[in-house]
């Protein structure tokens, strides 16, 4: 007897299957790419569900993303629907016609989840101000871990009293590890406090953005009323800042006229104030003149925890089992495993499985083969030997000068990290050392990473280039 067919998806899973292909270009494009060609796409669904057009602003638009994208998205759509799904590239209508549709309205409650893109800050006169944060990202939402613990404690002491210790607040780490919400979240406490104070939150090209218009317009007495008379100012990457000197001389005056009137000013980067490049040293003086804390890549445990709460948070449920094994294949920082979740869900939804690790090994298989292929303790010995500048053979001897030991140690540590292989496994790599020796390097590297910030940051660099 021939089983009932699965009922077609539903504009609701064809949503979540949109999504998905979203998220996963978010983390394979470069970030101005991303914005630039991808993210402001509108997508609708045939009434049959067989089809995908997305909508184009313009003919020229429309030519570049079928010659550079459109392959490659068709090929995700696939991927995760487990079926072929024809993808058509119109021109878009009128606006009002491309509101209309559930799909659209599906991911414009998506981006109401995240920061305005930038260069959509300009305020028409008059008008009320608008602090740019986001509501959704609040410290009940954050899910706490000791690679977070510090900067959390840190960003709520700041929320509760402004103005006070730790001014300025400076959030360093590697993409994804959640230094934006941190900063939303302090915002956002501080104006559930207090309604009345004045908040902003802005990314650093923005900031660049403003100081060239108020050049071009001559208008930096709005430019000097704008910033200088902020109760908190939240200013993520400043180190876009780099190279830009005009732009530096602005922020040094705003950061200035802030301190001297007792308000209080975050900021995140991807590295810590003195490891700044092209920034004016007093600049980076000032950045290092609060406190500094790191957001380090989320431990396995609370991967899981923000698998499991993120799911929950979508309306579905995710087996402790399947977010451990998901935890364990996704571990560089928290927007990739958001990334993945949205994979799972979109093919569970629309191919009507329950979640599973088979489900999750299907859903993330390209991932999944990527690191496989990508990722190996040869690999590893290789690029940490390149860039300790010792011979990979060094990593097998059985010399132990502190020139070859602490590099073998942080190749250990990153083996551990970032492959699949047991301590005495790693150890067999490594010119047949104890499972001990491992374990030792592993913890010692982990302890020392939570204290220097130089090692650190040259382990991002490494766990960035083994990852491409």
């Amino acid at each position: 007897m021939n089983e009932a067919p699965f009922p077609a998806p539903s504009a609701d899973q064809m949503a979540d299957l949109w999504l998905a292909c979203v998220e996963q270009l978010a983390q394979e494009l470069p970030e101005q790419q991303f914005n630039t060609w991808i993210k402001p796409l509108v997508a609708e669904v045939a009434p049959d569900l067989s089809k995908l057009t997305i909508q184009v602003a313009n003919r020229f638009k429309l030519d570049w993303i079928r010659a550079q994208y459109s392959a490659r998205i068709s090929a995700l759509l696939a991927e995760l629907a487990g079926q072929s799904i024809t993808l058509e590239l119109v021109l878009a209508p009128r606006e009002s016609q491309a509101k209309s549709s559930p799909l659209n309205q599906s991911l414009r409650n998506l981006a109401a989840a995240e920061p305005p893109a930038m260069g959509q800050t300009e305020e028409a006169p008059g008008a009320p101000f608008k602090s740019r944060l986001n509501s959704a990202l609040t410290f009940d939402t954050l899910i706490e871990g000791s690679a977070n613990r510090m900067g959390r404690a840190a960003a709520m002491h700041v929320a509760s009293s402004i103005g006070q210790l730790y001014n300025p607040l400076f959030i360093y780490g590697g993409v994804g590890l959640g230094k934006t919400h941190l900063v939303h979240a302090i915002g956002n406490k501080l104006l559930a406090d207090n309604p009345n104070a004045k908040v902003l939150y802005i990314h650093a090209e923005q900031f660049v953005s403003d100081v060239v218009k108020a050049y071009q317009r001559k208008a930096f007495d709005e430019f000097k009323e704008r910033y200088h008379s902020l109760d908190l100012l939240l200013i993520d990457d400043v180190q876009f800042f780099a190279n830009k000197d005009r732009t530096q001389e602005e922020f040094f005056n705003a950061f200035e006229a802030l301190l001297a009137k007792k308000s209080h000013i975050v900021m995140t980067s991807d590295t810590y104030p003195k490891g700044l490049a092209d920034i004016h040293e007093r600049l980076v003086s000032r950045f290092d003149s609060g406190l500094t804390v790191a957001i380090e890549p989320p431990e396995l445990e609370m991967r899981v925890a923000i698998l499991i709460h993120k799911a929950e948070s979508e309306g579905a449920v995710m087996p402790e089992e399947v977010a451990f094994f998901v935890a364990k294949n996704v571990r560089s920082n928290v927007r990739e495993l958001e990334g993945a979740l949205r994979k799972i869900l979109a093919y569970s939804r629309f191919n009507q499985k329950d979640i599973s690790i088979q489900l999750a090994r299907e859903a993330l298989r390209d991932l999944l083969s990527i690191q496989n292929r990508q990722i190996s303790v040869e690999n590893i010995q290789k690029t940490v030997a390149d860039f300790c500048k010792i011979k990979v053979a060094d990593m097998y001897s059985k010399k132990r000068p502190a020139s070859i030991a602490r590099p073998r140690q942080i190749a250990m540590y990153l083996a551990k990290e970032l492959t699949q292989k047991s301590l005495p496994e790693i150890g067999e790599l490594f010119g047949g050392r104890d499972h001990t020796t491992v374990l030792h390097a592993v913890r010692k590297m982990a302890a020392e990473r939570q204290q220097l910030s130089e090692l650190n940051q040259q382990l991002h660099v490494l766990e960035q280039t083994l990852k491409g």
